[in-house]
C-alpha cells in the first residue's frame, strides 16, 4: 500500500486573507505541484476532477474535519476557518483504500438477520471498515462474504451499509444495512437519535454523583489529531447519561473502578471515552485517553494488579441496541452480555454490586 501523501502549501498571500480554509486548500494544492491529488484517496470521497487533477473542495473539507491539516504544530479541524497572510498549512492525504473491499471468510456472531439488515455482536480487535492501516480483515470484509448475493446494493454497489461504528477495541452490537431502503432508514434513525444504545464501561475512580449526565461538545483535539476532546463551541453537541452498576475496592476499602452503564443521547466519535476522561474517569485499559499510572494511587494486591496487567484494550462494550426496523416497522431490541475478557477482569478485581 502506498504511504500517505504529505504536502506543504505555499504561504497565504495578502489578497487571500479572510478566505475559508477549505477554499484556500483547493486553490493552493495545484499551485504546490500536487496535481495527482485525489487519485490517491478512497473511491468514495477522493476521486479527482475529470482530468485526474486537483483535490475536490468537498474532499478537502473532509480531510480538515478528519484532522489531516496542520498549521505549525497545531491540528486545524475547522474547514471554515478564516486564513491569515503568511500562514503555511500542511496537508496529509491518506493512502488509497480499495474501492470494493474483498469478501473474506471471517466468523461472525450474528444476533439478527433478515432480507434488509443484519445485527452482529462484534468482538474486540475487529475493525469495522477498511481504512489505511486496516485494509482487510474487517467487519465489512466479513459481511461481504457472509451476505454474498443477498446484498442488493447500497448506492448501486453490492456492499453493506454501515451507519454507525464502534472502535476496533470496543466489543458489542452493531447493525448494518443490506439494502438501500434499510440503509436510508437506519441513517435517518441515527441522525434523529431515535436509537437506543447502551454501553458498559469500566472507568477509573468513582464518578460523583453515582448517576448523572455529561454534556460537552466533541471535536478533534487541537494538539493531537488522533484524539477527540471536549472543545466547546467548535465541536458537535454530545450528551452521555451514566449510572454506576458495580464498584471495585482496594485493600483500604476505597473505590478503584466503577462499572458504568452509559446511554448515548448522541453518537460522536469516541464519545464515552472522551466524556468520562473529561470528567476525570478514563476507561481502564484505554491507551489513547487513559492514565496507565492511575492504579498507583490505590492499594491493590497482586491478583488485582495481574488482572489489570492482563487486560489489553479499553474496557468498553456495546451492550444494548434498540430501534424500529426501517422497512417493516418492527420494534427490535438486542442485548449482549459482558464479553469473557471484561467478565474475567471484573472477577479478578473482586467487583462488588452496589
Amino acid at each position: 500500500m502506498p504511504d500517505s501523501a504529505g504536502h506543504i502549501l505555499p504561504p497565504v498571500p495578502p489578497d487571500r486573507a479572510g478566505a475559508r480554509l477549505d477554499r484556500w486548500l483547493a486553490e493552493a494544492m495545484p499551485a504546490a505541484g500536487n496535481a495527482r491529488g485525489d487519485a490517491r484517496g478512497d473511491a468514495g470521497n477522493a476521486r479527482g476532477d475529470a482530468d485526474g487533477g486537483a483535490v475536490s473542495r468537498s474532499r478537502l473539507k473532509a480531510l480538515v474535519l478528519d484532522g489531516h491539516v496542520r498549521l505549525g504544530g497545531e491540528t486545524i479541524a475547522d474547514p471554515s476557518r478564516k486564513i491569515k497572510p503568511g500562514e503555511v498549512y500542511s496537508l496529509v492525504i491518506p493512502a488509497a483504500v480499495a474501492a470494493v473491499p474483498e469478501a473474506q471468510d471471517i466468523p461472525l456472531a450474528i444476533v439478527f438477520e433478515d432480507a434488509h439488515l443484519i445485527v452482529v455482536d462484534k468482538p474486540a480487535g475487529l475493525v469495522v471498515h477498511p481504512a489505511p492501516g486496516s485494509p482487510a480483515h474487517t467487519l465489512v470484509n466479513a459481511l461481504l462474504h457472509h451476505c454474498g448475493d443477498s446484498l442488493s446494493g447500497i448506492g448501486g454497489v453490492k456492499r453493506p451499509g454501515i451507519v454507525h461504528r464502534i472502535d476496533k477495541d470496543t466489543s458489542g452490537l452493531i447493525v448494518a444495512a443490506k439494502t438501500d431502503a434499510a440503509h436510508q432508514g437506519l441513517a435517518a434513525l441515527f441522525a434523529s437519535h431515535d436509537i437506543e444504545r447502551s454501553y458498559l464501561a469500566l472507568a477509573w475512580g468513582h464518578p460523583s454523583p453515582a448517576r448523572g449526565r455529561i454534556e460537552g461538545a466533541i471535536g478533534r483535539d487541537p494538539k493531537d489529531r488522533k484524539r477527540m476532546a471536549v472543545v466547546g463551541r467548535n465541536g458537535k453537541p454530545a450528551v452521555t447519561h451514566y449510572a454506576t452498576e458495580t464498584l471495585v475496592f482496594d485493600t483500604k476499602g476505597r473505590p478503584v473502578c466503577a462499572l458504568l452503564r452509559c446511554d448515548l443521547e448522541t453518537g460522536r466519535t469516541h464519545q464515552i471515552r472522551v466524556h468520562l476522561t473529561a470528567k476525570g474517569h478514563p476507561l481502564v485499559g484505554d491507551a489513547l485517553y487513559g492514565r496507565s499510572r492511575a492504579k498507583r494511587a490505590f492499594a491493590l494486591d497482586e491478583a488485582k494488579l495481574a488482572a489489570l496487567a492482563g487486560f489489553r484494550r479499553q474496557a468498553l462494550h456495546a451492550a444494548t441496541l434498540g430501534f424500529r426496523h426501517p422497512v417493516t416497522g418492527q420494534a427490535l431490541h438486542f442485548e449482549s452480555p459482558l464479553p469473557a475478557d471484561m467478565a474475567a477482569l471484573l472477577a479478578g478485581l473482586g467487583a462488588k454490586t452496589r
